[in-house]
């Protein structure tokens, strides 16, 4: 079954974390994954939520999204990207 990827992200340090935008592409597509969202604007319809950046990543399933999150090259742009963000939120999610 068809996973996604759901990240929210306060950005603290734009040039920093241009480094991770960089390198996240590679290790999505080497997984089978592909980008759906990536920032761009939100509304809030009900709740208290306050969205940052959100970014939405297809894969073909749950185990293609953890070999993405636990890939060598995944691994490379979390580290390029600590210290760029306030807050950084992430899981899965199955869906159709």
């Amino acid at each position: 079954m068809t996973a996604y990827v759901i990240t929210d992200v306060a950005v603290s340090d734009p040039d920093k974390y241009k480094n991770y935008t960089a390198l996240s592409p590679e290790a999505i597509a080497s997984a089978g994954g592909e980008f759906l969202v990536r920032g761009g604007a939100t509304e809030v319809l009900e709740g208290d939520f306050q969205p940052g950046r959100v970014v939405v990543a297809r894969f073909e399933s749950m185990q293609a999204a953890r070999d993405f999150y636990h890939s060598a090259l995944y691994t490379k742009a979390r580290a390029e990207r600590e210290g760029a963000t306030s807050h950084f939120n992430m899981f899965i999610v199955e869906g159709v």
